[in-house]
């Protein structure tokens, strides 16, 4: 088992669920209610399980990799901290629309958009660095970790900005 292949397994399901609610019936608000309900609870535990397990080692042992932020594998963390807060707004942001309004669907679009260039970035650098900087068993040790919280809080959890230079600080 390998951290950084469970990081893109997470992806592709990001993936996968926000390209169901595009297909779903607006009108089918049930549907879209239930899939969006997993889908920012994931989203929220995925961010905080990074932040918990998979950041904090990059802060130690990563070099910066590919088009990392100021080529540092500190700019890389605390543009993807950023990256998470502004992840948590755009989900924040769908619930001041009903679902399945024009409006609503404009919101899951725009944290869509927020997602997938995190992603984009993390898959190119955060985990790039990390699997030329970190032995297998640190990668299976971490991916034990992630895989557990990640079972833990199925049903989500409460999503929490962070300062991402105090994140650094702290990790760095």
């Amino acid at each position: 088992m390998d951290i950084t292949q469970l990081i893109l397994d997470d992806h592709a399901e990001q993936r996968r669920l926000f390209g169901i609610i595009e297909q779903i019936d607006p009108k089918d608000t049930d549907a879209l209610t239930a899939v969006w309900g997993r889908l920012s609870a994931f989203l929220d535990v995925h961010a905080e399980a990074e932040e918990r397990f998979f950041y904090p080692q990059l802060m130690k042992i990563g070099e910066g990799a590919n088009d990392a932020e100021d080529g540092t594998v500190a700019g890389e963390t605390e543009d993807a901290i950023e990256d998470h807060n502004k992840l948590r707004d755009a989900v924040k942001a769908v619930e001041g629309h009903a679902v399945g309004s024009p409006g609503w669907f404009e919101a899951v679009g725009a944290a869509n958009v927020v997602n997938s260039k995190h992603m984009g970035e993390e898959e190119r650098q955060g985990l790039t660095d990390f699997r030329l900087n970190a032995d297998l068993e640190m990668r299976h040790d971490l991916a034990v970790k992630f895989a557990a919280f990640e079972a833990e809080h199925i049903t989500g959890i409460k999503p929490v900005n962070k300062d991402p230079d105090a994140y650094v600080d702290k990790h760095g």
